[in-house]
């Protein structure tokens, strides 16, 4: 058979010797009588099985991205060691989706050009590796980051109508290889089996819509007011963690709340700090090494105060953003101190922001005490107390009893038939959905969900109705006025039709071109 046109010899003998790695041009191939056989087509698919894999798997990888900073003290906790794990990540899971790509290619080239797909054993156990690399990330995803699976969900409501494009475009342009392996096969069982099973991947495809549900597929004049701004520990990508400077910077990027944790020192002093040993947000191992694996309750007031919170930041850089601090914020962490629950009310109602905490470790023998001594400080800051947000479960009817001006913040959904209605609950953002959200706001719940750092992903809960959101990276979102895609119910309509007529006509085009 000739060459199709528009495939050159050379450009044939060249696809052939990256594919097969060998050196066989057109012609010689014709000569030695080399054909597809059922081993090459059972390579190819696998080919092909192993390119999606690692295809979901990129999805997964950039969408995990919003809660890789946990990952990472996830690691340091364990290991005592920082590093930004999410860059290895993107560039392996980079170098297998590129190298799987890059070999579907030329198997398509090939099946064009009319040569075999004889793939080389290199590839081959390359390919395996790949499979082996990629189930072996997910089996971990699932071991240890559960949650993640219910991110995924969460996000398909971002780009479920941009994925049914892509995969719609996608299987479009398979009509091509696959027209042309149709015409060259002999074997009519085969052919029937490839065309039916294009054909229901195709039809499933167009009425695919029906089932995608987007909560930014609304009117303009439908889309709720823009989520108030929560502080994660102030803004942990401008600043320290847990100082005074964050909960400044967070000022600065008009959050409404300041979230933090709080601890009690061994002398009764409640102050911030999020980890129950100190080693990853001081020099406690420089200043107390005998000491640094304790647990922070254990040390008092006064050594706390001699321990730096900030150095930390600039030498770890647990977020890119640290490399475009200004020198003047460079030399402002280097001075930050662990600041006491007293100082941080003090600079909150300065800056007439609420403030939301949580009082650990909740498992604590003196856990009441801690209560008491946290009470005492809030009573004696004179802050409005309606500006303070109490999250601990802990002792939580003696706190109402005792400041019930004080706002309480479920970490729940709330319960049939409860007596007491919720006025205001803090859950991650995986654990309602945008149902739910629509619902909570129509019985006027105020619902703040953590932890949200992608824009897709605050879009998403803006367009759900969310009250607030828990984030890292205050900076980003401030400056967003707009949910990323907002579409009209008539537009979506009108862009599937155009997409689904388009693939199909281009699919007759394919079969009647290449027949």
């Amino acid at each position: 058979m000739a060459d199709p046109p528009g495939c050159c010899r050379p450009c044939a003998t060249c696809l052939l010797c990256l594919y097969s790695c060998q050196w066989i041009t057109a012609k010689k191939e014709k000569r030695k009588g080399l054909r597809t056989t059922k081993c090459d087509c059972s390579w190819f698919l696998f080919l092909f099985c192993v390119f999606l894999f690692t295809l979901v798997w990129l999805y997964f990888a950039i969408i995990i991205l919003n809660d890789f900073h946990n990952f990472n003290e996830f690691i340091f906790r364990q290991r005592k060691l920082w590093l930004d794990w999410s860059l290895i990540l993107l560039i392996a899971t980079a170098v297998l989706i590129t190298y799987s790509a890059v070999l579907l290619v030329l198997a398509l080239c090939l099946q064009l050009c009319g040569q075999p797909l004889k793939l080389h054993w290199l590839h081959k156990t390359l390919l395996i590796l790949t499979a082996l690399v990629v189930a072996a990330a997910f089996t971990g995803l699932g071991i240890k980051w559960a949650e993640e699976w219910r991110s995924a969900r969460v996000s398909l409501q971002a780009t479920g109508p941009f994925l049914h494009i892509g995969i719609v475009g996608g299987m479009t342009l398979l009509a091509w290889p696959l027209a042309s392996f149709i015409y060259r096969t002999r074997n009519t069982g085969l052919k029937v089996f490839l065309l039916l099973v294009y054909s229901a991947v195709m039809i499933a495809l167009y009425l695919a819509p029906l089932g995608i549900n987007s909560p930014c597929i609304m009117e303009e004049n439908q889309l709720p007011p823009k989520p108030a701004l929560v502080g994660h520990r102030g803004a942990p990508m401008l600043a320290p963690e847990n100082t005074l400077m964050s909960l400044y910077k967070a000022v600065g990027c008009d959050v409404q709340v300041f979230e933090t944790d709080v601890m009690v020192s061994a002398d009764g002093i409640p102050f911030l700090m999020h980890d129950e040993e100190l080693t990853r947000t001081t020099n406690v191992q420089a200043v107390f090494p005998e000491r640094a694996a304790l647990n922070c309750t254990a040390f008092n007031w006064t050594d706390l105060q001699q321990l730096d919170a900030g150095s930390w930041f600039l030498e770890r850089r647990p977020f890119p953003t640290v490399q475009s601090l200004s020198e003047d914020d460079r030399d402002q962490a280097t001075i930050q101190r662990i600041p006491s629950l007293a100082q941080a009310l003090e600079a909150a109602k300065q800056s007439n922001i609420s403030i939301m905490f949580d009082l650990r470790p909740e498992n604590h023998s003196d856990y009441q005490s801690f209560v008491n001594a946290t009470l005492e400080v809030i009573f004696e800051s004179g802050i409005p107390p309606q500006q303070v947000l109490w999250l601990p479960d802990g002792f939580r009817e003696q706190v109402k009893q005792q400041a019930p001006g004080i706002q309480q913040v479920y970490g729940r959904k709330r319960l049939p038939n409860e007596k007491e209605p919720l006025l205001h609950v803090n859950l991650p953002y995986q654990d309602m959905s945008s149902e739910e959200i629509r619902q909570y706001r129509q019985d006027n719940i105020s619902v703040n969900l953590y932890v949200v750092n992608q824009p897709w992903l605050f879009s998403v809960l803006w367009c759900s109705g969310v009250s607030s959101v828990t984030t890292n990276a205050c900076q980003v979102l401030k400056e967003m006025k707009h949910p990323i895609w907002l579409l009209p119910s008539s537009t979506y309509l009108m862009i599937w039709i155009v997409v689904d007529c388009a693939s199909f006509l281009a699919i007759l085009w394919a079969f009647f071109l290449l027949k």
